[in-house]
């Protein structure tokens, strides 16, 4: 389990993630094989929701532009399976990032808590944990088992590295 920086009150009234530009958005979840697997033993979890390339697929937002997560309640901000919520999920504002042939953690300053607190020592301390964590012989084995969750994002600041090879030669 990793524990979360950006407290859940925070997250409830920022309005900012589980939300993006186009359907097929890099921001979009992907699931560990595990997870599908948790979600679709849930009764009330259409399948629908899950694209082909194991991502979650997000839905029009009723609300207006853009599209949402197809587990965000709108009308409270609230995560639907919050207790089951994916590893990429937890672990947002951070990421795992390929750039130049690396594995790195990275994280995203659209957050506006992140934003306030990244040069903070609260935020170093955390980053050192999830580093840790992320280095670790268990978390290394599923990364490699999972070189999806592995993307390219842009617009993000570099906070440390992951030990794992290229993910192309895994």
């Amino acid at each position: 389990m990793i524990k979360q920086f950006v407290p859940s009150e925070f997250c409830i009234k920022c309005k900012g993630c589980c939300r993006f530009k186009e359907a097929d958005s890099v921001w979009s979840p992907c699931l560990l094989d595990e997870e599908i697997q948790e979600l679709l033993d849930k009764k009330d979890i259409p399948v629908a929701s899950i694209s082909i390339n194991r991502r979650i697929c997000p839905v029009a937002n009723p609300d207006g532009a853009g599209f949402v997560c197809p587990y965000l309640e709108i009308q409270d901000n609230k995560c639907k399976i919050y207790d089951i919520r994916p590893f990429e999920c937890r672990l947002y504002p951070f990421l795992i990032n390929l750039r130049k042939g690396k594995v790195l953690l990275t994280v995203d300053l659209n957050c506006p808590y992140v934003y306030e607190k990244i040069n903070t020592q609260e935020a170093k301390d955390y980053i050192a944990y999830l580093a840790g964590y992320l280095n670790s012989p268990k978390q290394l084995k599923m990364l490699k088992g999972n070189p999806r969750i592995i993307q390219a994002y842009e617009e993000v600041r570099e906070v440390a590295e992951i030990n794992l090879k290229r993910p192309e030669a895994i």
